[in-house]
């Protein structure tokens, strides 16, 4: 008998979902039970129970989407292509477009990895060394993602490689003004700031994963070591110093159960490499020196995922949320993260 649980089945078939899967995914057989993930606000996750095994679906939302967004088809590219590089991922098994899928919108199946997720980047359950590991070993995977060629990988055309920040910031500007009903003064004016303040094209391009965070990959049980990273639905290529700068926005936003942040953590006695020392060790990892601009790689983030919150607010609005609750719960957020950013800045929102 087919299951569907946490509502999963709302939007989808599964007799015709089981039967595509028998298909397309070698060795599949006998689905039992499709099960939503609960996290996650862009792309629907479910965990697919078969008498063949454990397996993931990842599919787009359902309904009007932004332009360019939720791009499943991306995300299962570049994580067939990273398949047996330094940096690890579940396995691909098959992807389906708008056109041939059985549930209606794109979708790919995946590996199930089992290992540890942490939600908490405090690592309360770690003792102090753990922590520490866990820390060098996010940066050491970040630095050999940089350190891949896209050429070697088959995504040279991936991405455009120049001008990425000056790209970036106007795409994340329009996409904010597309979905904010009323745009907030702040944003308006980091988004000028930015505009003005462009460091230098260095001409560095490298495979950039758009979301790295703790909670975005899966650990080894018994060890520090990552054995997937998730979530790649905002990768493309751009400048390293967009993810890295990311994580460490992440980092500085508030420590509670919505912002999944370190603020206010003192982070010494928890074992928790500072700031500035997980940008030296990255830093060692690549082999290069000190990075100049620093404010405005983090300022950028913080517009960016004020921009990409709205849209998420915008899509429990429009009845496309995967949680629509908690997407509702983001709007007071947005404009702190763009007063987090004016606050590097020096900017004031009169």
């Amino acid at each position: 008998m087919l299951i569907a649980r946490m509502g999963a089945g709302i939007d989808i078939d599964l007799k015709q979902l089981g039967l595509w899967l028998e298909a397309h995914v070698a060795g599949f057989y006998g689905l039992t039970a499709v099960t939503k993930y609960s996290g996650g606000q862009s792309n629907p996750t479910y965990r697919l129970d078969a008498q063949s095994g454990t397996y993931v679906l990842r599919a787009k939302p359902a309904g009007v989407l932004l332009p360019s967004a939720h791009q499943v088809g991306r995300e299962y590219r570049v994580m067939a292509a990273l398949a047996g590089s330094t940096v690890p991922v579940p396995r691909m098994l098959a992807f389906a477009d708008d056109d041939t899928s059985p549930i209606g919108r794109a979708f790919f199946v995946m590996s199930h990895v089992e290992g540890r997720i942490f939600w908490d980047p405090a690592l309360p359950d770690l003792a102090p060394a753990a922590r520490r590991a866990i820390y060098h070993a996010m940066a050491a995977m970040l630095a050999d993602l940089h350190t891949l060629s896209p050429e070697a990988l088959g995504l040279a055309d991936f991405g455009r490689a120049a001008n990425y920040f000056a790209r970036q910031v106007d795409r994340w500007g329009r996409q904010y003004q597309a979905s904010a009903p009323q745009p907030h003064r702040a944003m308006q004016r980091l988004g000028d700031w930015l505009a003005a303040h462009l460091p230098p094209d260095d001409g560095e391009v490298a495979l950039v994963h758009g979301d790295y965070r703790l909670d975005n990959m899966i650990f080894a049980q018994d060890a520090p070591t990552p054995i997937a990273l998730l979530d790649w639905e905002l990768s493309t290529l751009g400048h390293p110093l967009a993810d890295l700068a990311y994580q460490c926005m992440q980092l500085r936003l508030p420590h509670n159960a919505a912002m999944r942040g370190l603020g206010g953590v003192d982070r010494a006695p928890l074992g928790i490499p500072s700031e500035v020392d997980y940008v030296a060790f990255y830093c060692a990892r690549r082999g290069i020196a000190e990075i100049p601009h620093w404010p405005f790689y983090l300022a950028f983030s913080f517009f960016r995922l004020a921009a990409i919150l709205q849209g998420v607010v915008r899509r429990a609005d429009d009845g496309n949320a995967s949680n629509p609750d908690s997407a509702r719960a983001y709007a007071p957020v947005i404009p702190v993260l763009a007063g987090m950013a004016l606050d590097l800045t020096g900017v004031r929102v009169e």
